[in-house]
């Protein structure tokens, strides 16, 4: 069984259709008789580096497949013996060794069709640092861990809809990487709603340019929400 203390899940106690108490329905349980998605966290780390207007986020690039070679936020699958915000900080060490930053639940990511190897659900984090740089090293999946300075740029607007264009630039390495990104706000009652997609994009794995423009306006959202100068 998966639980060593299934006292909680006792229910009143009584048996099921099949005259099974919970003990006996756990043995008997197949969690692989069912198609399941899998399940992974990303994690955008940014800082301010001191300077309010300069945001910059840490990005690993790939060295296997999907997207080899391409930039992409730190993250990878959940283990079974693990919440999700134990997962973060742990892929985060693995892939960055960057560890101790706090974390935050910013979304939850589920199209179908997101990732080629399986149906993989992924769990976005954000750690806002008020501060300089701190240091990365790639490790694990990771070929290599770089800060990139973040710019978003709104190209157009139509309705409740967005297009952005998100630029990631490492001036040291020379590197610039782009995504048109295209955003819509849904607004109920005192809940606002935000769902990206990419259009289309250059150098960032995935649909990650969609998490990093979902965590950028995240942040800008709660600066407004707070009243923040």
């Amino acid at each position: 069984m998966y639980l060593q203390d299934i006292t909680p899940f006792l229910g009143t106690g009584q048996k099921n259709e099949a005259g099974e108490d919970l003990r006996t329905f756990l043995e008997a349980y197949d969690p692989k008789r069912y198609d399941n998605p899998c399940s992974t966290v990303d994690i955008a780390v940014v800082t301010c580096s001191g300077q309010p207007e300069r945001l910059q986020i840490l990005m690993i690039q790939r060295k296997n497949h999907p997207s080899i070679g391409m930039w992409a936020l730190p993250g990878g699958f959940v283990e079974m013996r693990e919440d999700l915000e134990t997962a973060a900080a742990r892929e985060l060490k693995e892939e960055t060794s960057v560890t101790g930053v706090p974390l935050v639940q910013v979304k939850t990511y589920g199209a179908v069709e997101r990732d080629p190897r399986t149906r993989i659900i992924s769990v976005l984090y954000l750690a806002l640092l008020q501060r300089e740089q701190i240091p990365a090293s790639a490790g694990d999946d990771a070929a290599d861990a770089l800060w990139y300075d973040v710019r978003l740029e709104k190209q157009s607007e139509q309705g409740e809809s967005c297009q952005y264009l998100l630029t990631l630039t490492n001036a040291e390495r020379g590197i610039t990487l782009q995504a048109l990104v295209e955003n819509t706000r849904r607004q109920m009652e005192y809940i606002r709603t935000r769902d990206s997609k990419v259009i289309s994009t250059d150098g960032i794995a995935g649909d990650h340019a969609a998490l990093i423009t979902d965590t950028l306006l995240f942040i800008l959202d709660a600066k407004n929400n707070s009243g923040m100068e």
